[in-house]
């Protein structure tokens, strides 16, 4: 992908960015985000992606005459955001003279009238537990911490506030106290704009909280993402819980919608954007919707959709190849199937937007691709439970797997076994958990909802909730990254956050140090593990180890 690297490169103050430009016509409440506003009536967004740089104009001219118009574009990876009538569209800019594809970016559906449930799932119950001996009150509910050693690795390396983590998901509550203090609101974007309802008029993020259906990049309308932030840097300050890394600084690259979705453009945007800041390491809990697999020419896929996909796979890839070259590692989950992705089944689940779209088709390993984690440079991360078994959920292969994490696994032990972190109160009072004074209800109760106050009234309360997944256990994995970062990365002054490392490095530290675990004796005859102790389907490398990575010799 090195036309990406190369391409030219047009800067915009008013962004931070380097790699995005916005279009005069286009306006909107955060940069890049584009309200349904600004979009003719009977016009929907797409995303063009140019084969190099020098076909730009002509594409652009030959869009306009086709009725549509430029609203921003991306010149990192050559991505065109553009409106136009929808009909037939990515067929016909398909077909002309320097493009290599195209996708839709946004679909706008109408009005909606309730919040949608997060994809992540809601809080569940967690008694107490045993777990390390923390710095803050609830830490000693998080058996991933000691799992992994943060605990004990905090002793040598607790993180440097110089290093920055992007945190690619539905965004981060800044007003969460155990967050708060480490989230830079100024760099942080959000690159969505919220949909209440889709075309087919099913829910999809529910009513807009803010005007233009644009949240503030300090807001996280699906919970995911805050959850995903208290595992990697919730702050050390006596309230609460503690991340693996608490000292250093969260950037929010807000790419996920209310309800979970991630679309093509926003997730490109946040990759590239969090590149020209600075950004040392990046989490990617999801898939790019709406497809679970991206295929470059599958039989089963009609004409239009096969575009759609070829273009995703090429966007996505430039996207990683432009934020590895720029000095970023790259963390993402495996998935939720319980699948070998070196064998993929038949895909039922796609497209999933709009709803009711979906339909079975058969996938192949070696022209489909689960994105972003089957991407280039992508430290791909299983998920285990607290006696270290592959959680029965987790996706898995010797092809896609680099190391494995705590992740949860309560659908076999227990509700205890779940992954513990911050939640946004917003989202625990829209689903009942707690009330409009906010008190946690009987139902939350039941959940497993914690609350904790500071000694500062000012600060506020925190909400403290459950999930299980491989999106749970990429972050312990990212806190390692970053602290990998804090203790060998050397100070850059033309690196924007301050700290920088070779990304093959801090792989290479990861990989190195992990605690080797075999396939099971008895592997579950729908999950067969392939590979030796030290490399197999299950744990690749191992499970993550944090004082054994901060202990290994540089290089």
């Amino acid at each position: 992908m090195g036309w990406a690297i190369a391409a030219t490169v047009a800067v915009v103050a008013t962004a931070g960015a380097a790699s995005l430009t916005q279009a005069p016509a286009a306006t909107s409440a955060a940069p890049y985000a584009i309200p349904a506003t600004s979009v003719p009536a009977g016009h929907a967004t797409f995303t063009v992606l140019l084969d190099g740089p020098a076909a730009r104009d002509g594409v652009v001219s030959a869009i306009e005459a086709a009725g549509g118009h430029l609203l921003r574009e991306n010149t990192a990876v050559g991505a065109l955001v553009v409106d136009a009538p929808p009909a037939g569209f990515v067929e016909r800019v398909a077909a002309v003279e320097g493009v290599f594809g195209a996708t839709p970016a946004q679909v706008v559906g109408t009005a909606g009238s309730a919040p949608a449930t997060p994809r992540a799932g809601a809080a569940l119950t967690l008694p107490a537990a045993a777990g390390p001996k923390g710095l803050d009150p609830l830490d000693t509910r998080l058996w991933g911490l000691s799992m992994i050693r943060a605990d004990a690795a905090r002793a040598v390396q607790p993180g440097d506030r110089r290093v920055l983590v992007g945190i690619v998901d539905t965004g981060i509550d800044g007003s969460q106290p155990d967050l708060a203090p480490n989230l830079d609101k100024g760099l942080s974007r959000n690159f969505v704009t919220d949909i209440p309802t889709d075309p087919s008029g099913a829910q999809l993020d529910g009513p807009c909280e803010f005007d233009g259906c644009v949240d503030p990049a300090d807001h996280d309308g699906g919970g995911h993402g805050t959850h995903v932030a208290g595992t990697v840097a919730a702050a050390a300050n006596g309230s609460g819980v503690s991340g693996v890394a608490p000292n250093v600084t969260l950037v929010n690259l807000r790419a996920g919608q209310d309800a979970g979705l991630f679309f093509l453009q926003p997730v490109v945007d946040a990759l590239t954007y969090g590149a020209d800041i600075g950004v040392d390491v990046m989490n990617m809990s999801f898939y790019v919707d709406p497809w679970r697999y991206n295929c470059i020419d599958n039989p089963a896929d009609p004409p239009a959709a096969r575009i759609e996909q070829r273009t995703t796979v090429e966007a996505i890839n430039r996207a990683l190849e432009y934020a590895h070259a720029k000095g970023v590692t790259l963390v993402g989950s495996l998935g939720n199937e319980n699948e070998d992705l070196g064998h993929p089944r038949q895909d039922t689940s796609s497209p999933n937007y709009p709803s009711g779209s979906d339909y079975a088709r058969p996938v192949d390993n070696a022209t489909c691709s689960d994105l972003p984690v089957e991407g280039p440079h992508v430290i791909g991360v299983s998920a285990v439970g607290p006696t270290g078994e592959k959680a029965d959920y987790s996706n898995y292969g010797v092809e896609q797997i680099s190391v494995a994490a705590p992740g949860g696994n309560g659908d076999l032990g227990g509700n205890q076994d779940m992954i513990l972190s911050t939640y946004p109160k917003s989202i625990l009072q829209q689903e009942g958990d707690v009330d409009a004074a906010g008190e946690i209800t009987r139902k939350g109760t039941a959940g497993g909802v914690q609350k904790v106050c500071g000694a500062d009234p000012a600060a506020g309360c925190g909400y403290y909730a459950y999930l299980q997944g491989t999106s749970m256990a990429a972050p312990h994995v990212t806190g390692v990254a970053a602290l990998v970062v804090s203790r060998r990365g050397v100070p850059d002054p033309h690196h924007p956050g301050g700290l920088t490392m070779d990304p093959d490095a801090v792989e290479r530290a990861l990989t190195g140090s992990a605690h080797e675990t075999a396939c099971p004796v008895a592997a579950p005859p729908t999950a067969p593990c392939e590979g030796p102790a030290n490399f197999n389907g299950y744990y690749g490398n191992g499970i993550v180890d944090a004082k054994a990575a901060l202990e290994q010799p540089a290089g």
